[in-house]
């Protein structure tokens, strides 16, 4: 048999441009790669990036093993999936070489939780885990700067994981989770660090509620995180409630701050509070009395949906479960509400009516066919039907959806349908941010973005740019009809309208009752 050239094995290992990447091996750096051929390229989304990246740290590990070690090592799948998919995450090694370790230990996502995540933040800035208001050893941009930088650590664990597993699809609510507890560990820390810079910090209890899909544990890679903040006074004999609140309003600005603000490394995400009471005309931070109060008098239906998420993830995590079990109790009642129904329908179409005529046939989250309206069918079921069914309560979206299925309010085949696109739809748009860690929820047209995210979501019959917009554009198709069949029933409305008594009806009382309505 005909030996291949090595040109020829780099452009079969999907090479674009064997010819530079032949040079590129010629360099004196590339020492460092001892060992790599060209297979081990392969399973990478991006080979050309990732041998740039490599040749880059080999010349900023030009003094160190670390390199070699990690090569050589368990760490080698993670290291390169990670910088062929991702030029942001390739830069941070880069600049960070430490960081190597994390490839080394090759965490199990299914072993990341919040509990983890918060100690090793807090340890990150100096702060005793064990101390029950814990503070940083010191404010200002060194301990901001420790903070991020141990939470893109973080991520560079979770995405070698994510993109180095045997199924992707099965993996993407382990992957989201773990995205979400380092985020709370990221709260976490920013508020210890908040503390040493707020006079009084040390009398008041602020718990950071995380609502959406930051609440669900269900986070993307880049996403806005959404909070509710509450707060308390620590000490008996402490200041009033008014300066109470400003001492609050104070460390809740400060955290926003510490993970958002211009520093030395890059800002992790914006902090948005937009779902309290009020939104943005509402004050920052409220005592529970006024959160219950708000929610008893004035909150809309929307509001009470907003609350199916939430949970809290940082701070006072005590005053946190006395928020929900506040206020937990009032989104199951939301759906009895006059219209409630047809409100989010209402506002489920205003949502697609603001996309872009440009973009609808390329937007995941937002568009016809996207993730919204698998989010929106499986909220809209868990609170009509929730309200008597305690087994519907639950926050992720996935597992919602299966209790739906098992409750009988979805069909099997119709839940199974859904469970796999919105996999799929998670998936790609975790590909899609993962590329230069941006808040992005389009899918590309390029022959090249496509080719490349191709090659990264691990799913079978998805190996060309051709196979993921097939892909792509059947699974929006199945989604929007599924949304369609289910979120307009027409006995939705009636269901949501019935009564506590209604509700209690033995079977064939409540037959003949439905029957009556159609």
């Amino acid at each position: 048999m005909r030996e291949q050239s090595p040109t020829s094995r780099l452009r079969k290992a999907g090479f674009s441009d064997p010819l530079r990447a032949s040079r590129l091996l010629a360099e004196p750096a590339s020492a460092q790669l001892g060992g790599l051929d060209p297979e081990d390229f392969a399973p990478v989304a991006d080979p050309d990036q990732c041998l740039l990246a490599l040749i880059r740290l080999a010349e900023a590990c030009a003094d160190s093993t670390g390199l070699e070690s990690c090569l050589r090592g368990p760490g080698r799948r993670g290291l390169l999936a990670v910088l062929g998919m991702s030029s942001v995450l390739g830069d941070f090694v880069v600049s960070h070489p430490g960081a190597l370790d994390v490839f080394e230990r090759r965490e199990r996502l299914e072993d990341v939780t919040l509990a983890g995540e918060r100690r090793s933040a807090l340890t990150a800035v100096g702060a005793d885990p064990d101390d029950d208001v814990p503070v940083a050893a010191s404010g200002g941009h060194d301990a901001i700067n420790a903070m991020r930088a141990h939470y893109f650590e973080r991520i560079l664990s979770i995405a070698a994981a994510d993109l180095t597993g045997p199924d992707s699809l099965a993996a993407m609510p382990c992957v989201s989770a773990a995205i979400s507890h380092a985020v709370g560990g990221a709260l976490e820390a920013a508020l210890a660090v908040a503390r040493v810079g707020v006079p009084g910090a040390e009398n008041v209890g602020l718990t950071i509620v995380a609502m959406g899909k930051t609440g669900a544990c269900e986070l993307n890679y880049v996403s806005d995180v959404d909070v509710v903040y509450v707060a308390r006074s620590l000490s008996d004999e402490g200041p009033d409630d008014e300066a109470m609140l400003a001492v609050a309003t104070k460390l809740a600005s400060a955290v926003g701050r510490a993970v958002s603000a211009p520093a030395y490394e890059p800002a992790l995400w914006m902090l948005d509070a937009g779902l309290r009471p009020e939104g943005k005309d509402g004050p920052l931070v409220r005592t529970l009395d006024s959160h219950v109060t708000y929610y008893k008098r004035w909150a809309k239906g929307w509001e009470f949906q907003a609350l199916l998420k939430a949970r809290p993830i940082a701070g006072d995590l005590e005053l946190g479960r006395a928020y929900l079990d506040a206020l937990w109790p009032m989104v199951w009642d939301a759906a009895g509400h006059e219209n409630f129904v047809e409100d989010s329908r209402a506002m489920r179409k205003r949502v697609e009516d603001h996309v872009p005529s440009k973009e609808e046939r390329r937007q995941l989250k937002l568009g016809k066919g996207g993730l919204r309206d698998v989010e929106f069918t499986v909220q809209l079921l868990q609170l009509v039907h929730g309200r008597t069914d305690v087994s519907l309560r639950v926050r992720p979206t996935l597992q919602a959806l299966a209790c739906l299925r098992d409750a009988g309010y979805v069909a099997r085949g119709d839940a199974d349908l859904l469970d796999r696109d919105y996999r799929i739809l998670r998936v790609l748009e975790h590909r899609i941010q993962l590329r230069r860690l941006r808040r992005s929820h389009l899918v590309p047209t390029g022959e090249d973005d496509m080719r490349r995210l191709a090659r990264a979501m691990g799913v079978p019959g998805c190996a060309s740019g051709e196979d993921l917009e097939r892909l792509w554009q059947d699974t929006r198709r199945q989604v929007r009809a599924l949304h369609r069949e289910i979120y307009y029933r027409p006995l939705l409305p009636e269901a949501a309208r019935l009564s506590a008594d209604d509700i209690a009806l033995k079977e064939s009382s409540a037959k003949a009752r439905l029957e009556a309505i159609g």
